[in-house]
């Protein structure tokens, strides 16, 4: 399998999909392409190694559960009733990822480009928490009695020979490179910690640094890097926006490729689908079905937002609806084979011109139709 799209991993809270679908671009985008490229289902990706997460754990009510299952029932109540991911559900701490991940970071020790060193890091006093600068009061139990503590940490050198962000590490074809976000992910300290004190994520005592996990920017790339190892996948592309791979894209530098899959980023906006409601007149006019419905929020509007990357407007909405429909009553009663493939290669080569293409979009709809009804659209 050449390329695999998974969604770069939600981070778990409470919410739920049904009240917050924008969490889900990404998951949705992820299915559509696979599908187009008729790929199996891939799991659901998700981050639970917060410290929201960790405060969130501490404070529930009632008796004290395992962070494990904690997280697992947060992220069951996201889905709807019998509507749990055909691929299933990886997070950030599941046994596959972890041993991955240590693996990625003893090859990086070897390689010199990751050290475990002593480090002056600002800590608080009362709980331990890894502060930052500044003296504002610890976020893990509002303390505000901050001190230097020295000890061992991972520690990461960004690369010298290279940008942390580059053409090869970005799903798009050569016009759609994000300059502006090659150019803001370098603008970090040249050493990285990548080691952090939270309750719950991968246990980097294997390496001597008892007490510690890895940070979840790091964790966010084994995850992705795990699912396409499942799936014997040779690239990841792990669908993101930009804002969130500005933040994670340094600490992943040395963490996009072992073993002879790579990770790439494909880039997608945000979605206005607190707005979606005002679309009823012109499902009545066009006398939409549910499941066209359906289409679009799931599947068109996710597309939409990879080819624009920026927020799409709700005054957007209605021409975008309108475009939709227009490819939708083009459909081919017989599938040009010759123009679809020519869709999966624009797909593999982070092309998405032909999203905006009716006749394209009405060929891929036309041939994509039965896979996409069986996707549980969450």
């Amino acid at each position: 399998m050449r390329h695999l799209f998974l969604n770069g991993p939600v981070q778990n809270g409470p919410f739920t999909f049904a009240t917050r679908p924008g969490k889900a671009v990404g998951i949705r985008l992820a299915a559509a392409l696979n599908a187009i490229l008729g790929l199996p289902p891939a799991p659901h990706l998700w981050n639970t190694v917060t410290l929201t997460g960790d405060l969130r754990h501490r404070e529930a009510d009632g008796p004290k559960i395992p962070r494990q299952r904690f997280e697992a029932d947060l992220i069951a109540d996201k889905y709807l009733p019998r509507q749990s991911p055909v691929g299933g559900i990886m997070t950030d701490t599941d046994a596959e990822v972890a041993r991955l991940a240590l693996e990625m970071i003893e090859n990086n020790l070897r390689a010199g480009t990751l050290t475990i060193s002593r480090e002056t890091v600002p800590t608080c006093r009362t709980c331990g928490h890894m502060t930052g600068t500044g003296g504002h009061p610890c976020n893990a139990c509002g303390s505000t009695d901050t001190g230097e503590r020295m000890g061992l940490r991972l520690v990461a050198e960004l690369a010298k020979d290279r940008p942390v962000l580059d053409r090869s590490d970005i799903h798009a074809s050569h016009r759609q490179q994000p300059k502006h976000l090659q150019h803001t992910a370098g603008n970090v300290a040249e050493r990285l910690i990548l080691s952090r004190t939270r309750d719950h994520g991968i246990d980097l005592s294997p390496l001597g640094l008892n007490g510690l996990v890895l940070d979840p920017r790091v964790g966010v790339h084994a995850t992705v890097l795990a699912a396409a190892r499942r799936h014997q996948a040779d690239t990841a592309v792990m669908t993101i926006t930009e804002n969130a791979a500005n933040h994670i894209a340094a600490h992943g530098q040395h963490f996009r490729e072992h073993d002879g899959t790579r990770l790439q980023y494909a880039l997608h906006g945000h979605l206005p689908y607190d707005h979606t409601a005002s679309l009823q007149p012109l499902h009545e006019a066009y006398r939409a079905s549910q499941a066209v419905k359906d289409g679009f929020e799931a599947w068109f509007l996710p597309l939409f937002s990879l080819r624009i990357k920026a927020v799409t407007r709700p005054d957007q909405l209605p021409a975008l609806f309108k475009q939709y429909m227009r490819a939708h009553m083009a459909t081919l009663a017989e599938v040009d084979g010759a123009a679809f493939e020519a869709v999966q290669d624009a797909v593999s080569a982070g092309n998405t011109e032909w999203i905006t293409d009716k006749q394209a979009l009405a060929n891929v709809m036309a041939n994509c139709g039965p896979a996409l009804a069986t996707i549980p659209w969450v």
